[in-house]
């Protein structure tokens, strides 16, 4: 398989090359963690040539007698080397029987920089301070960015290429098949096998028609104002016994094991977040495509959830706006900036574009406001609102 650098998410492992942490990298299956782990290893033997580097992983059958929480500390021991940095670098570390009791017993010995990866559902963000009792610096991977899909395949034409974009997404592991069919059968098995499964296995769940239903919902309506009570009533009709607390759970899990993330409301007059429907964006709108089809394909939305993403890869705080009724796609935060943007997918109308527009010239205060669309034009500006080319914003 092809292999691009991603550098950003190798800068923010290579920077913290000896503290005290446990660095975690996370993210949803098959998004590049391992690969992120490989590229690692091989910046330090480039810039460290004594390094003592002791890699476990367990999707080897040959670690398999590793399993154990005991076997994995006696042979990450056994191995330690005094004079030198010894690095410890454990892959699918979940599938370590109490691999935590392992990892905090060797965080204890501080002899050791430490690196592991898991699956989604079994290392979640929100688990990390009970599992590890050292402190955990947390490194969280996405699918490729738009930037990263041009880089793979060498593309120059940001129009050109995000029409591809839309279709294919960001699962490296979907380019290596050259028929649409199959890539897309290889995307939804993916889903289904490896993301959800994880979930119903972590939380033994025993109704798994409602969360396979739950799932295409949200898929079905990212971006649309959503609730349990809401997703519930929906559900009623096809299902018996569906109950919102069970739901609001579900939904809880999906996004713990970053398959969707949730973006909460913000009232921007009164400076407040509301409690009542947030927007749920898919952790790669490729999987939309490949469950549902095309069916319900709805480019504006599926650009919305593009640009959630890339917003929350830049590190932004990302929420839905609520301003006199009218709503604002993103309100983005990020230390003392903060963005306004509207999102839509053509906006050749002037019907349209003034409907676009309208929500962010009612915003009084002198933050940048944006307005991304598939333009094909150059950067333009519209009594202060800045309109980009969607694809152009995402690679700036």
């Amino acid at each position: 398989m092809k292999l691009i650098e991603r550098t950003a998410y190798l800068d923010k492992l290579t920077a913290v090359i000896g503290t005290p942490d446990i660095k975690v990298i996370t993210g949803v299956r098959r998004c590049g963690k391992s690969k992120l782990l490989e590229a690692f290893m091989a910046y330090v033997r480039q810039h460290d040539s004594t390094a003592n580097l002791v890699h476990v992983n367990f999707n080897l059958p040959e670690n398999e007698g590793l399993s154990t929480y005991r076997a994995l500390y006696d042979y990450v021991s056994a191995r330690y080397q005094a004079g030198v940095t010894n690095y410890v670098l454990i892959d699918e570390v979940q599938m370590c029987q109490g691999f935590e009791r392992a990892i905090n017993g060797l965080h204890a010995a501080e002899r050791y920089d430490i690196y592991v990866t898991g699956s989604n559902a079994f290392l979640l963000s929100s688990d990390l301070s009970t599992l590890f009792t050292g402190r955990t610096f947390e490194i969280k991977v996405y699918p490729f960015s738009f930037s990263e899909f041009k880089k793979y395949y060498g593309l120059s034409d940001n129009y050109a290429a995000f029409d591809r974009y839309l279709l294919e997404g960001g699962m490296a592991g979907s380019y290596l098949y050259r028929n649409q069919e199959d890539r897309l059968d290889y995307l939804a098995e993916l889903f289904d096998t490896l993301i959800v499964r994880d979930i119903r296995q972590k939380y033994r769940l025993r109704n798994v028609a409602l969360l396979d239903r739950l799932v295409d919902f949200l898929m079905d309506n990212v971006a649309n104002l959503s609730s349990a009570s809401n997703i519930s009533q929906a559900l009623s009709s096809e299902l018996e016994n569906v109950n919102h607390k069970t739901i609001s759970s579900y939904m809880q899990y999906l996004c713990q094991a970053f398959a969707f993330y949730k973006v909460r409301r913000y009232d921007i007059r009164g400076k407040k977040y509301l409690t009542s429907n947030d927007k749920y964006y898919l952790c790669d709108p490729a999987f939309r495509y490949a469950k549902l089809g095309t069916k319900n394909m709805d480019y504006g939305r599926v650009i919305e959830n593009i640009v959630a993403l890339e917003l929350i890869r830049r590190g932004y705080e990302v929420y839905a706006g609520l301003l006199y009724q009218k709503e604002i796609d993103f309100v983005a935060i990020r230390r003392g900036e903060k963005l306004y943007i509207q999102v839509a997918d053509n906006i050749a109308d002037q019907v349209t574009l003034e409907r676009e527009l309208s929500p962010l010239f009612k915003i009084k205060d002198a933050y940048p406001k944006l307005l991304l669309a598939r333009t094909r034009h150059g950067l333009t500006d519209y009594e202060g609102v800045r309109i980009f080319d969607v694809s152009d914003w995402l690679c700036a």
